[in-house]
């Protein structure tokens, strides 16, 4: 049996065993084996998810029930319960330290050109807080954050392996030009078709393989980016009607967040894919899996 990618959150590896039980039972029909495949697929989905989750809960919770009259700001108690959550995630060993590295980055990153972007009135935090540079709550570079969080556990618990990956550094100037061009479109001509072309010439030949189970499952990179942008947006929409930052057009009602905000969040994403990749290094297709092995599966569980 291969390495349960659950053992690499030692919390989690008491669970291993009565996974494997019942893996064992589900994989007697075909039909089951599919089912469990699937489910198995959502959970691990969720499980990636796990900080990013936190977060939009956090949102949706305080806009519906945070007091209007409290002492601390909603904005305040948000950035407050993200470091807490960051906290026990290292506590717990549920993220390591190298994951962190990244996070940390991308939330700088994301800070810096939140700052930006509210000064030139693409969009506004309209409540106000204590913790916070210039018209940017604190909280904000933990939005990026969770995007960087996504991947970097997705990449491990799918165990993610390439065909034809992109040469890093590659990926590394491409990520320095899209965020220039963040800050400079507003003043120059925006070159983000430019940088669609050339994120589709470097991602076009390269194929992800995954495990959800016992088998390898396989996509063009490309899609794979494709979909987890979509769900960012779809997260993205849960923020703004949630009123934890609008748009121009939103300040006097809601409305969905433009689909031309599909492909700004694309190329953050490169940005973000670019910096995990630094600290996982992309592994081919027959590589190993770099996990426990199932004797100290089972001497941990």
């Amino acid at each position: 049996m291969p390495a349960s990618a659950a053992a690499t959150w030692p919390p989690l590896r008491r669970f291993i065993i009565r996974e494997r039980r019942l893996g064992r039972f589900m994989a007697r029909r075909r039909s089951t084996a599919a089912l469990y495949e699937f489910l198995r697929f959502g959970i691990k989905q969720g499980w990636a998810c796990l900080f990013g989750g936190i977060a939009v809960a956090l949102m949706i919770a305080t806009c519906r029930f945070y007091p209007a009259g409290a002492p601390l700001a909603r904005y305040d108690f948000l950035f407050l319960c993200m470091i807490a959550v960051q906290i026990v995630l290292l506590a717990t060993r549920l993220e390591t330290l190298d994951e962190a590295k990244v996070i940390v980055i991308y939330h700088v990153v994301g800070t810096v050109m939140e700052i930006f972007k509210t000064s030139v009135g693409s969009w506004i935090y309209p409540e106000p807080s204590v913790f916070r540079i210039a018209g940017v709550p604190l909280f904000t570079g933990f939005l990026y954050s969770c995007i960087g969080s996504y991947l970097c556990r997705a990449w491990r618990l799918f165990d993610f392996r390439f065909e034809r990956h992109p040469p890093r550094w590659a990926l590394a100037v491409l990520s320095i030009a899209i965020y220039v061009n963040f800050f400079t479109h507003h003043y120059v001509p925006d070159l983000r078709i430019i940088l669609f072309a050339a994120a589709a010439l470097l991602f076009s030949r390269t194929t992800v393989y995954f495990k959800v189970w016992n088998d390898d499952r396989s996509m063009p990179l490309l899609l794979g980016l494709a979909l987890v942008t979509a769900f960012i947006w779809f997260a993205e929409n849960i923020g703004t009607f949630t009123r934890t930052w609008l748009y121009p057009s939103q300040q006097h009602g809601w409305a969905m967040v433009s689909p031309a905000k599909f492909g700004s969040w694309f190329l953050l994403l490169i940005i973000s894919y670019t910096l995990v990749s630094l600290i996982n290094k992309p592994r081919g297709r027959g590589a190993s899996r770099s996990m426990p092995s199932v004797a100290s599966e089972l001497k941990a569980a």
